[in-house]
């Protein structure tokens, strides 16, 4: 990938304002620009955020509605009401319902859960979910990750007797369901002091009040935790402010004592002898508990998060992992089919998003393929599919840029649509396709940065080789969990060599081991550079070059450290 550098000096100020900071804190200067590139300028900020205390959560009754859904809940309660927890399928939803099941059942034992299925009943709120609700005697739906746009549904869930608590974070329209209770940072009149909490996220702050009315010590929610950190790696929210709270708290609890359904999935994964980060939790641990909702029904993954029995979660954990072979192998096939559509559209260089359609892709991939084409194209990517009589499909982004008012801005030609800025769902009629893509490429090419058209690598520090240490790692590693809002920091060094033993590797022979000096000290660096195979006749002619890197552990090698190569270019 041609990758732009972004590196911007600090000033003298700035520089002598970070200095300073780091000192206060005890950490190399490099550093100290990190802790102002987040907006910390004081040496108590930046303690607090080395050290996020779950006794700086905010109160959940700051939370519109959460007074009245707690009196809601608790007169469920009092009355031996039926409850069902109804979520969304995908990992944010199967957390959340998990989390708030696994709360409420300890204190109550007329409570149910349903996860609805991706292809008979779409996303949402279901009519047939309703009826089941129905059918089996429940009076309150609490419903996780979905549910803000159910106008309908909610009303036809009234003429049944039923009432709704909703908890959704993602964006509202004007008019909301007549739910008892909404409880969503993003609406309009929100007061909530923080907005970016996920879908388990909102269930959290739910189960926290409802402890709070209940006289229920705060610990007992501590083993929720490890869901709360899971939801928040996998439904990529800015981990700042009061999810970064959650998911360092949340990150050590599955690191020490996670619950039986995710340690079956650690276990499941070959997790279990290493200290999990946000990235396993990505790339491991969220894709499998995604492949159940994908491949067959979410449901499955909600009965692994809740079991109680390890040999029971290890058989089920399984079958989940199974469903993500099977998805690999999908996807696999669908990506290529997907780029082989993208080649074919016209005018595909001056294009800037991309939108495509056909009938016959599998519904519950089609995200994963979408957000395959934003990191090969790097442009606002939809892929959809037929279902129902109707296209439907998801829509990823580039950074920066808000896919979700992209989409919202041809809402006319749409039967249904959310999501979030970097994510959204959408439904048409097949016939609009053609126009919505037309719409879609306009609204992109008016609304986009061209600095967003082209993958970037934004550089916090230029570093010399004597400065990166295991002390220096150590000091980094403080500002983890990393995601939105808290990327993972990268360095660059200028005029490294090649030590003279960097080689190619990999089946493919597709990466490069790498060893390498500089000019300042005499420290040997190992690095990885994966995918970047294409560079090792330069880098092998011995002439300097100039790298881009984050800095990790070395997993063979304990108390060392090794470079990751983002990018390698030739000294200009």
């Amino acid at each position: 990938m041609n990758y732009k550098w972004n590196y911007e000096a600090p000033s003298p100020e700035a520089q002598a304002q970070a200095q300073e900071l780091a000192k206060g804190v005890g950490i190399h200067p490099a550093l100290g620009k990190l802790l102002l590139d987040r907006g910390l300028s004081t040496v108590a900020e930046a303690k607090r955020f080395f050290r996020p205390q779950l006794t700086e959560l905010h109160d959940p009754f700051l939370m519109n509605d959460m007074e009245v859904a707690v009196a809601r809940l608790n007169a469920a309660l009092g009355a031996k009401e039926r409850i069902l927890v109804y979520g969304d399928y995908d990992v944010d939803g199967c957390t959340a319902v998990a989390l708030v099941y696994k709360f409420l059942s300890q204190y109550y034992s007329n409570i149910d859960y349903y996860i609805p299925d991706r292809y008979e009943e779409g996303y949402g709120i279901s009519k047939k979910g309703i009826d089941f609700a129905a059918a089996t005697g429940v009076k309150l739906i609490i419903v996780l990750d979905c549910g803000i746009k159910a106008v309908e549904e909610v009303d036809y869930a009234l003429s049944q007797g039923i009432d709704f608590i909703i908890c959704d974070h993602h964006v509202p329209d004007e008019v909301l369901p007549r739910a008892a209770a909404i409880l969503n940072p993003k609406r309009r009149d929100n007061r909530y002091p923080y907005t970016h909490l996920s879908g388990c996220g909102v269930g959290f702050k739910l189960m926290q009040a409802f402890a709070m009315s209940n006289g229920i010590e705060f610990n007992k929610l501590f083993p929720l935790l490890d869901l709360c950190a899971v939801s928040i790696a996998s439904d990529i929210v800015p981990i700042m402010g009061e999810n970064r709270i959650l998911a360092l708290h949340g990150l050590r609890c599955l690191n020490s004592s996670p619950s039986i359904g995710l340690q079956a999935i650690i276990e499941v994964c070959g997790l279990d002898e290493r200290e999990l980060t946000m990235n396993d939790i990505i790339f491991k641990i969220g894709p499998r508990i995604n492949a159940s909702g994908r491949m067959q029904n979410g449901r499955e993954a909600v009965d692994l998060l809740v079991e109680k029995d390890h040999t029971a979660a290890i058989e089920k954990a399984g079958r989940i992992n199974l469903y993500n072979e099977a998805r690999k192998d999908l996807d696999k096939a669908m990506t290529e089919e997907a780029i082989e559509q993208v080649r074919d559209l016209p005018q595909l260089d001056e294009r800037r998003s991309i939108v495509i359609y056909n009938e016959q892709w599998h519904k519950g991939v089609i995200g994963i393929v979408a957000s395959r084409l934003t990191e090969q194209y790097y442009r606002p990517a939809v892929v959809l599919t037929h279902s129902e009589g109707l296209a439907t499909g998801s829509a990823r982004s580039v950074n920066g840029f808000d896919v979700y008012k992209a989409v919202q801005s041809c809402a006319d030609l749409l039967e249904n649509f959310g999501g979030h800025t970097y994510a959204a769902g959408l439904t048409m009629r097949v016939e609009h396709v053609e126009e919505f893509s037309r719409r879609f490429e306009a609204y992109v090419t008016e609304h986009i940065l061209d600095e967003q058209t082209q993958p970037t690598l934004e550089i916090d520090a230029v570093l010399d080789f004597k400065d990166v240490t295991f002390k220096f790692y150590q000091e980094l590693k403080r500002f983890a969990p990393f995601g939105p809002g808290n990327p993972r920091p990268v360095f660059c060094t200028k005029r490294v060599y090649d030590y003279g033993t960097s080689k190619v590797v990999g089946r493919g022979q597709e990466h490069i081991k790498l060893e390498l000096v500089d000019n300042k000290s005499n420290r040997i660096m190992n690095g990885i550079a994966f995918g970047q195979s294409s560079q090792a006749r330069y880098i092998k002619t011995k002439r300097a070059f100039d790298i881009c890197y984050a800095i990790e552990e070395n997993s063979h090698k304990r108390g060392d450290i090794q470079l990751q190569i983002e990018d390698i270019r030739p000294c200009e």
